[in-house]
């Protein structure tokens, strides 16, 4: 474990996981001992990640399901920390986020309620430099007032006073494990958000559904720099096209007739 910081103030850092085994550890090794507290809820792992986690924390819980926001709200109510640091299994905190964070928090007159720090996404073995994966993050923020929106994906962070300060350092991202889960992860977020959208009362339908995959294709590819990219870029714009396809391709779905196959 890393030596415990000489921060004055408290850190509790939190993860929700589920089957994690493969690159938890990497996580864990790059927080655990520098933060206050990890603070870990497990949704029913069958490859073993409690045992690795239990090797970094004691505050383990195994827990079921309710969804993307109300899971981080429940591991919220356990963090006992001054400041919040809410990261995944996929990312680590390399040793210059780990001391700008340091600076920052114990900074005298400090104002800020939130800190943002750039994404360094790595896809297919490099760093994307351009388009919504670099964007920086909401990660770390005051514990007093904060919550989650209970919503099953996307959830996002409510705060009583939101006052946003820039990292420099960068978080490193590993989100995919492969081609397949790439795809597989975006096709999962886009019909849980076309299920939501569905249960507030929106629907879709299949031409707005294939404008989209064109129109956010452009935006990563051209609007954000995604050709500078190179070839990982114009893959990632194409997912990023596929993925808003699915989100409105499934909502329509969702408001198709319902009553299943004749008899």
């Amino acid at each position: 474990m890393l030596p415990r910081s000489t921060r004055r103030t408290t850190l509790s850092v939190m993860m929700i996981v589920r089957d994690e085994a493969d690159r938890i550890e990497a996580c864990l090794a790059s927080v655990a001992g520098w933060a206050d507290e990890v603070v870990v809820l497990d949704s029913g792992s069958t490859d073993g990640t409690p045992d690795i986690v239990r090797r970094y924390t004691d505050k383990l819980w195994i827990t079921d399901w309710p969804g993307y926001g109300p899971q981080r709200n429940r591991a919220l109510a356990h963090c006992t920390g001054e400041w919040i640091f809410s990261i995944d299994a996929d990312e680590v905190v390399p040793p210059a986020l780990r001391e700008e964070i340091d600076r920052v928090l114990d900074e005298p007159g400090r104002d800020c309620t939130v800190l943002k720090m750039p994404w360094q996404t790595v896809f297919f073995g490099k760093p994307l430099k351009h388009g919504r994966y670099t964007s920086p993050q909401a990660k770390i923020f005051v514990r007093e007032g904060a919550s989650y929106r209970p919503d099953q994906v996307h959830e996002s962070l409510l705060m009583p006073r939101r006052k946003v300060r820039v990292l420099k350092a960068p978080l490193v991202h590993y989100s995919w494990r492969s081609y397949q889960h790439v795809q597989e992860k975006h096709l999962k977020y886009g019909c849980l958000l076309a299920q939501q959208k569905f249960e507030r009362g929106r629907r879709g339908n299949l031409p707005y559904a294939a404008l989209r995959f064109v129109t956010d294709f452009l935006q990563q590819y051209l609007l954000r720099g995604g050709f500078l990219d190179g070839s990982r870029g114009f893959l990632m714009a194409l997912i990023l096209g596929q993925y808003a396809f699915h989100k409105y391709a499934a909502l329509w779905a969702l408001g198709t007739d319902r009553r299943g196959p004749p008899r």
